[in-house]
């Protein structure tokens, strides 16, 4: 009888290896697979679109060309290694210890600078809509170009670390120390989860403050005042920059929340003791949460798209333009 329950257990544990394993291969192969080809052709045409004539010169623009120029390295130095590791069993730990290095280095770069042009994004819109004229100085491309320019150096400099902490153990790129494990897993926690949410909401909770009081100064003028001020304080292309900033923050957080909270649990519960079909399931929670917030990038551009008539009518307007002419003059030739 003890035999039999043994047995059954075996395989019991058995059979959900297998299903998460399962689980694993087939989330990295299509939650991967989508982000990476998503993320890569939107991120291209989210600066595109916001190159061209109507978006050029906007700081909050340039913010986002910088976040989705970063937002291509995840895709390709995270996502991609990611669904080719779990999805189809490329041994990509069997690398040389330079390759494993640099990999996670671009990758944690490339998705801090990534968030905080976000973040700039979120304070360009607050100063913009600010009544204050010397606060609304501070809201141009000058300024936009160094802060995107500072934060890559902060954070080159910053994760430096992982070129020294991170190498290839056992067939796999990792942290040797624990207590450095430790230390970055809580870091990384708060500096990818909860820290840059709270930034993002008190800007975008004091730019709709600003939009509001406009509003309400608008009302009591008289109409030719009430159209100059309404011009000099929201024109469309603000407006609709809004509109996609308060959309693509709703969206990280959304995306972004799980991870850190799931991150705390890890730390606790001693993710190093895990075995087995536990092990398993750890892996999948992992990734599935770590897929979340690369699919948050991923749906940037189909974000913009379905939120501002006007960046879809750039859109638009440039392939048929530039994509058009092409045709045209292959179909000529």
């Amino acid at each position: 009888m003890s035999n039999t329950t043994t047995n059954t257990a075996l395989n019991d544990e058995t059979q959900s290896i297998i299903l998460f394993n399962l689980l694993i291969k087939t989330f990295a192969q299509c939650l991967d697979g989508f982000s990476w080809i998503m993320g890569n052709i939107g991120a291209i045409c989210t600066c595109i679109v916001f190159s061209q004539p109507t978006f050029r010169k906007s700081p909050c623009a340039i913010y986002f060309i910088a976040s989705s120029l970063s937002q291509i390295l995840v895709f390709n130095f995270a996502v991609f290694i990611r669904m080719i590791q779990y999805g189809y069993a490329v041994p990509v730990n069997s690398v040389p210890s330079w390759f494993c290095k640099m990999r996670f280095y671009i990758f944690y770069v490339s998705a801090a600078t990534a968030r905080y042009n976000i973040i700039f994004a979120s304070a360009d819109r607050y100063l913009c809509s600010c009544r204050d004229a010397l606060r609304r100085h501070w809201s141009s491309t000058r300024t936009a170009f160094r802060l995107i320019v500072l934060v890559l150096v902060v954070w080159l400099l910053f994760y430096i670390q992982i070129l020294v902490f991170f190498d290839v153990k056992n067939d796999k790129c990792t942290i040797r120390n624990t207590s450095i494990i430790t230390y970055l897993s809580y870091f990384i926690t708060v500096e990818n989860g909860f820290f840059p949410i709270f930034p993002m909401l008190i800007f975008g909770l004091l730019t709709i403050r600003n939009i509001h009081g406009s509003r309400r100064t608008v009302a009591v003028r008289d109409n030719s005042m009430a159209q100059s001020v309404q011009t000099e304080r929201s024109t469309r292309k603000e407006t609709h920059l809004h509109k996609m900033l308060f959309s693509q923050v709703i969206l990280f957080v959304i995306s972004n929340i799980p991870f850190p909270v799931y991150s705390i649990y890890r730390s606790y519960a001693g993710v190093s003791s895990f075995t087995g079909s536990r092990a398993s399931m750890d892996t999948f929670i992992n990734n599935l949460l770590n897929d979340m917030v690369c699919l948050g990038f991923a749906l940037t551009f189909p974000n913009f798209l379905l939120t501002s008539k006007m960046f879809r009518r750039e859109f638009l307007q440039v392939l048929q333009t530039k994509v058009g002419q092409r045709c045209r003059r292959l179909m000529a030739a």
